[in-house]
């Protein structure tokens, strides 16, 4: 058993949250080097080359927030830390130089602000990721937001699925340009269409298995499986329980659900999944994504009449707290509150009227 799976045995990650205000305490010198690493269930990482001093990852499911939302976030940033925020390709945020004293406070502004940064970290399933421009897209078939988020709140602070042999990362998109980059996701569901009774049913296909980083990439392969949105949360839940029970926890190299996907292959994967639900699932859709890519940045025309949405890149996702509260006033001025990050570190302001798309732009240029 490797050092993480002898800690993780010794004590929940997410346990370690009624310490937190005892460390506050009584400082960061004090912390264990087991807590050190719990605390990353809470999205906490301490950083060596800059002791005593904590990054923040907030997750943001989908990486749909409000003006609200990022004013707290803002604030935090100035308040705490180095007033740099930083977007990840999770379409989640990072605060950086956060002291353990003042983490209470910062849970309780989170808290206040609907945020959360639980799960973060470690052997959990990160930030699910989905289009930025659900719901506004006119190639869009499936709107999955509602997806995402009921799989988030299904899985936060629940300990079924707190300790995994290593992360999980999950997309669920209906976007035709395939924007999530679904085939390097640990479980990925792409818009796909399927024909029931002489209708067209809308809903996902599943892949599962890919992966970047440590041990070699793999592009996750299709599990031949079709979703209505009524079965999102319930398969893909018995999906990340069956990594739980039977990915490898030894080298942490190995130990990525694409390498449990590589041993038993797709069928058997497939057939232990549907032994764990007790039922037949229905075979592959005809997959809607489109060859043309897009990063949703720009200027674009939503399917809402007379309605825009603007895609503004920010160079390697780092902006800093005082700007960006400045784009969450426009998006309050010229659209409707509403500040998107996308997986290329970048934000969408949507709902932007054509009598309004002119100033808003130049204000943002």
């Amino acid at each position: 058993m490797n050092k993480i799976e002898i800690l993780k045995s010794e004590k929940d990650g997410l346990k370690v949250k009624v310490d937190i205000h005892r460390m506050a305490k009584e400082g960061w010198e004090s912390i264990s080097e087991g807590d050190i690493q719990r605390l990353k269930w809470y999205g906490l990482f301490l950083r060596n080359p800059t002791p005593g001093f904590f990054m923040l990852r907030v997750r943001i499911p989908n990486g749909f927030s409000d003006s609200y939302q990022i004013r707290a976030l803002c604030f935090i940033a100035e308040t705490f830390g180095n007033g740099i925020i930083d977007i990840t390709t999770r379409q989640q945020v990072q605060l950086r130089q956060l002291k353990i004293e003042n983490v209470p406070e910062v849970f309780n502004l989170l808290e206040e602000a609907g945020l959360t940064s639980t799960q973060t970290g470690m052997d959990n399933v990160r930030n699910i990721i989905g289009c930025p421009v659900a719901g506004l897209n006119p190639k869009e078939r499936v709107n999955a937001y509602a997806q995402v988020k009921a799989l988030t709140e299904h899985i936060l602070n629940n300990s079924e699925f707190s300790n995994l042999p290593r992360k999980f990362n999950v997309a669920i998109s209906g976007c035709a340009d395939d924007c999530v980059h679904a085939e390097t996701q640990d479980l990925a569901l792409v818009p796909a269409v399927q024909e029931k009774g002489g209708n067209h049913v809308y809903g996902f296909n599943i892949l599962v298995g890919g992966k970047l980083g440590s041990g070699g990439y793999r592009i996750a392969t299709s599990l031949d499986v079709f979703l209505s949105p009524e079965e999102v949360v319930e398969v893909c839940s018995a999906i990340i329980l069956l990594f739980r029970d039977h990915g490898n926890r030894e080298a942490r190299n190995k130990n990525r659900l694409a390498f449990l996907v590589e041993d038993w292959g797709e069928k058997k994967f497939r057939k232990a999944l549907e032994e764990r639900l007790g039922k037949s699932l229905s075979s592959g859709g005809v997959d809607l994504r489109e060859n043309e890519k897009s990063e949703h940045i720009g200027i674009y025309r939503q399917k809402q009449s007379l309605m825009n949405y603007v895609g503004l890149k920010i160079p390697v996702g780092r902006i800093h707290s005082k700007k960006l509260d400045g784009m969450a006033r426009l998006a309050e001025k010229y659209g409707n509150g509403e500040v998107r990050f996308s997986h290329s570190n970048s934000l969408v302001i949507p709902h932007v009227s054509d009598d309004k798309l002119g100033k808003c732009w130049m204000n943002l240029s």
